[in-house]
C-alpha cells in the first residue's frame, strides 16, 4: 500500500474549501430566515390577536428561507459538475 500524496490531500482541502464559498450567501441568508420564521411561528401562540398575522408571517419566512438554501444547493451542485467537466478534459 502506497503512502497518500501530501500535495493531493492540500488540493483536495483546497477545492472543499472553495466549494464551500459557492452559494455562501443565499445559504446563510436561507438558514436566518429559517430560523427567524421557526421563531414567528412559536411566538404566534403568545400574540394574542396578532398571532394569525405572526403565524403567516412565520410560514413565509419559513418558505423563503428553505427556497434560499435549495437553491445554494443548486448552486454548489451546478459549480462542482463543471469543474469536474472541466478536470475530465472539457467534458469530452
Amino acid at each position: 500500500m502506497t503512502a497518500p500524496d501530501p500535495q493531493a490531500e492540500a488540493q483536495v482541502a483546497a477545492y472543499r474549501a472553495e466549494l464551500r464559498t459557492v452559494g455562501r450567501t443565499p445559504r446563510l441568508a436561507g438558514f436566518g430566515l429559517v430560523l427567524l420564521g421557526a421563531i414567528l411561528v412559536w411566538l404566534a401562540g403568545r400574540a394574542g390577536d396578532f398571532g394569525a398575522t405572526l403565524q403567516m408571517a412565520g410560514y413565509v419566512a419559513l418558505g423563503g428561507g428553505w427556497a434560499l438554501m435549495l437553491a445554494a444547493i443548486f448552486l454548489r451542485t451546478r459549480y462542482h459538475r463543471r469543474r469536474l467537466a472541466e478536470l475530465d478534459g472539457g467534458g469530452q
